[in-house]
């Protein structure tokens, strides 16, 4: 098989600083400022071309970071990423701007992307009607909820026809009949064989459509394998941390965020 998405040692690291004044210092003095936060440690992960590709873990884990570093929207700070086609994000409000219309956002995204007016013009029509946002196209995005800015960014972006479909908690916001035919599409991608990643909370939308999981935790890899592999290991994990007590959590992160730059130290 064909690879669409190589990750080899991907780290992410941010700067954290205690107010503007460190952040200031750290720019225009030799001395190093602020503490260093890997948000990613170390991940590699495959996908083959057609592979459906579920991105789990708690809150903090890196899937979004990890979803935007594939998209091109973030840099990685170490290591590689190797894609064979086409990508486009849809999250929540990504890549929209507030200012302008629905249309004008249509327009301006299609534009970035090298479509032409004609092509445009014949695409234009069809985001317009999958997003049921027909009343509201003309007015400025800021005004929209999360979940019609949600169905704006679903609509643009599966109708571009990318080869790579990375869809991060678009689907967890506004009414349940637009994510089932959402979903619909994505099954129709499916068919086609276009590579998909989806970040979700929902374990039932998960064991519905995907076929892999990735299992990041705290930026590291936990588990990588079948749907039916990695859930069920996944699910008596989040029955144990629903139990933890706020310390037992934070001792937790602590000790898997240690082993993690210990094994990126060695």
């Amino acid at each position: 098989m064909e690879k669409a998405i190589i990750v080899k040692n991907v780290s992410k690291k941010y700067k954290l600083y205690n107010g503007n004044k460190e952040r200031l210092l750290d720019l225009i003095t030799p001395k190093s400022y602020g503490k260093d936060f890997y948000a990613l440690t170390n991940v590699n992960f495959e996908a083959e071309k057609g592979d459906i590709i579920g991105f789990v873990g708690i809150n903090g884990s890196g899937k979004s970071t990890l979803s935007n570093i594939i998209a091109g929207i973030l840099p990685e700070t170490n290591g590689t990423v190797t894609l064979n086609g086409e990508v486009a994000l849809i999250a929540v409000s990504s890549g929209l701007k507030n200012e302008l219309t629905g249309r004008e956002n249509i327009e301006l995204k299609l534009l970035m992307l090298g479509f032409n007016k004609k092509e445009i013009k014949n695409l234009e029509p069809e985001i317009i009607e999958f997003s049921e946002l027909e009343n509201f196209i003309d007015q400025p995005v800021k005004s929209y909820s999360s979940g019609m800015k949600s169905r704006l960014g679903f609509a643009i972006s599966v109708n571009i026809n990318p080869d790579i479909l990375i869809i991060d908690e678009a689907l967890s916001v506004g009414d349940k009949a637009f994510a089932e035919k959402s979903l619909e599409k994505m099954k129709e991608f499916k068919n086609r064989g276009k590579t998909m990643i989806f970040v979700s909370h929902s374990i039932g939308q998960m064991k519905k459509f995907c076929e892999k999981i990735l299992w990041l935790e705290y930026g590291s890899v936990k588990a990588y394998g079948t749907t039916d592999e990695v859930i069920p290991e996944y699910e008596q994990f989040l029955k144990k941390w629903k139990k933890m007590s706020s310390n037992q959590r934070k001792r937790y992160r602590r000790r898997k965020i240690a082993r993690s730059m210990e094994q990126l130290q060695s």
